[in-house]
């Protein structure tokens, strides 16, 4: 029993510190921001004008482009036909050239509309996020500082380690 009595006397007269869990109370809290970047999907639109076709009989003067699809149509018809047959394709190819040229419609722009037109484009914009939380606790008169990724509220009660060290 003497022994006992004397080991557990020289442990408590060696021992260097000891621990203790207790519980603080949060004073201050303040976050601390880290910059980043997001991208965001936003529409664009605009007013354009969009031309608007139609088919146009004769375009312009008729005597001109008869005499020129004649002319046209005769060379076509004098190319394709035979020895015998030259006159005659000449003929029928600046009859049908004229005809076409003097009666034929065209597709020719008539008029203008204004049309929206609209795009998703990626906007990227800078934001600031959280990226941890600096919070002030006090103990028994004693403050203390530590970065948490908890968000705590201040008046919480948080456990903490308390060390006394002898010197």
């Amino acid at each position: 029993m003497k022994k006992l009595l004397i080991t557990t006397a020289v442990l408590f007269a060696t021992a260097t510190s000891a621990f203790a869990t207790e519980y603080a109370r949060i004073t201050k809290i303040e976050p601390r921001y880290t910059t980043g970047y997001q991208d965001t999907p936003t529409t664009q639109c605009q007013d354009v004008e969009v031309p608007i076709y139609g088919n146009v009989q004769g375009g312009g003067n008729a005597v001109e482009g008869a005499i020129g699809g004649a002319i046209v149509g005769a060379l076509i018809g004098e190319a394709i036909g035979g020895k015998n047959e030259r006159n005659a394709g000449a003929i029928f190819g600046a009859i049908v050239g004229g005809d076409k040229a003097a009666n034929g419609s065209s597709r020719q722009i008539i008029g203008y509309e204004i049309q929206r037109q609209c795009s998703e484009v990626m906007t990227r914009t800078q934001v600031n996020r959280i990226r941890d939380y600096r919070i002030t606790f006090e103990w028994n008169g004693v403050y203390g500082s530590q970065y948490t990724y908890n968000n705590y509220s201040v008046g919480q009660r948080i456990p903490v380690e308390v060390s006394i060290r002898a010197k």
